[in-house]
């Protein structure tokens, strides 16, 4: 094996350990600080070796991915519900009214409460927009100009981490929400039947 090869091989063990070890994605410009000591790895060196490191795991149980805030290794999710079972405690499995209004925003941002209130035909909870917040899936972006300056809401990185998804145009396409029945429809397309892929 030649030095370049050797080189490259250990920045993509390096990576590994790096995802391996995270309790978070990493952003590549963290990536490359941490390597720095030991590899003289730049933004687009770094990149490659992610893609060479997502290749070798594409027969496993776990995959490479990059969500909104970086990048990350992670079981797939079509072993979800076998994981599931190390813990005993599992996850609160989210209302309905949750789930409505969550995909609301998702496929709406920016939106008002009575935008929200307007869309389902019946008023949002304080508790809904609360179990939201602690999820950390949506915040504040901004005031309607208008008198009150109700906030306008959207969802976060957060949101997408926890959904495995990358950019909000990688979510499944929903020509027209109309009812509840198409808001679940579409959450359970991002989220699977658990409510999440357990990253978060």
């Amino acid at each position: 094996m030649n030095e370049i090869a050797w080189n490259e091989g250990r920045l993509v063990q390096s990576l590994e350990a790096l995802l391996q070890a995270a309790d978070a994605p990493l952003p590549v410009s963290r990536l490359v600080w941490l390597l720095a000591p030991d590899h003289a790895a730049d933004a687009a060196r770094v990149e490659d070796a992610l893609a060479v490191l997502a290749a070798r795991y594409v027969d496993s149980a776990a995959e490479v991915v990059e969500v909104a805030s970086g990048w990350r290794l992670q079981v797939r999710a079509t072993h979800s519900a076998l994981i599931a079972r190390l813990w005993e405690a599992r996850p609160p499995k989210l209302s309905r009214a949750v789930l409505e209004t969550l995909a609301i925003i998702v496929y709406r941002q920016p939106l008002a409460r009575s935008d929200i209130e307007a869309i389902r035909g019946v008023s949002v909870s304080t508790q809904i927009m609360k179990t939201l917040d602690d999820y950390e899936w949506i915040k504040v972006v901004g005031h309607r100009d208008v008198p009150g300056r109700p906030a306008l809401y959207a969802t976060t990185p957060r949101f997408l981490d926890d959904f495995g998804i990358a950019r909000l145009a990688d979510l499944p396409r929903l020509p027209e929400i109309k009812d509840p029945e198409a808001l679940e429809a579409a959450m359970a397309r991002l989220s699977g039947p658990e409510g999440t892929d357990g990253q978060g």
